[in-house]
């Protein structure tokens, strides 16, 4: 693998996983949880969204194929869980109703849904690995290094979860209810852009001749 190609599977894993774009999501999800929770709670996140990442790295495409699944069909899926948790973000109460009982629950299961999926370890992310590994055309050698990367902006995605809760209190509970919002919004478009690739991907449509300029 060159140094082009490196840098290119790299800005690749940045987009789909989004370590930035984690942070508000990061903030809504531990909005109720102990502040001294917070450490776990993103080591957990980041751990669960690893293990699937690697799974999906290591055998995902055997499996999608020897189910005789489509990759569009998996992008579709994919986009409109992540659209109905943006319309939990856009639309849900600053104090839902489960605060109530949220001294008796798990502070920590919000880090498997939504922080490791489908915020960190998004659909997208998942066909990225698929991609990026694809046994047809890439050796071990090129999908260790593969491996490598994702690790790499994983990190990244730790230590700026681990910052969240810093900007979180710069920001105010205010603060984080608007960005919470408004990054429901972007998810929302995300999630939409997905299943319209998926879509297009099953050649159930054609975006290349849909698009007009705005007027």
């Amino acid at each position: 693998m060159d140094w082009q190609n490196l840098i290119r599977e790299l800005i690749t894993l940045v987009v789909v996983i989004d370590p930035i774009g984690s942070i508000p999501i990061f903030l809504y999800a531990t909005a109720h949880v102990p502040k001294s929770l917070h450490r776990s709670f993103a080591l957990r996140a980041v751990l669960v969204a690893g293990v699937v990442l690697l799974a999906f790295l290591i055998a995902g495409q055997f499996l999608l194929e020897a189910l005789g699944l489509r990759l569009g069909s998996f992008q579709v899926a994919g986009g409109l869980i992540l659209f109905l948790f943006a319309l939990t973000m856009i639309f849900g109460d600053s104090k839902p109703e489960q605060e109530v009982a949220s001294a008796e629950r798990d502070h920590l299961a919000g880090a498997v849904f939504p922080l490791a999926m489908p915020s960190i370890a998004s659909p997208g992310a998942m066909l990225a690995i698929v991609i990026l590994t694809d046994n047809h055309s890439n050796p071990v050698v090129d999908q260790v290094i593969t491996g490598a990367l994702l690790v790499l902006v994983l990190f990244l995605t730790l230590v700026l979860l681990l910052l969240a809760s810093k900007i979180g209190r710069l920001i105010g509970t205010t603060g984080s209810s608007v960005i919470s919002r408004v990054m429901g919004i972007v998810l929302a478009t995300v999630a939409v852009d997905s299943t319209l690739g998926g879509l297009e991907a099953l050649g159930l449509l054609n975006l290349a001749s849909s698009e007009s300029p705005l007027n």
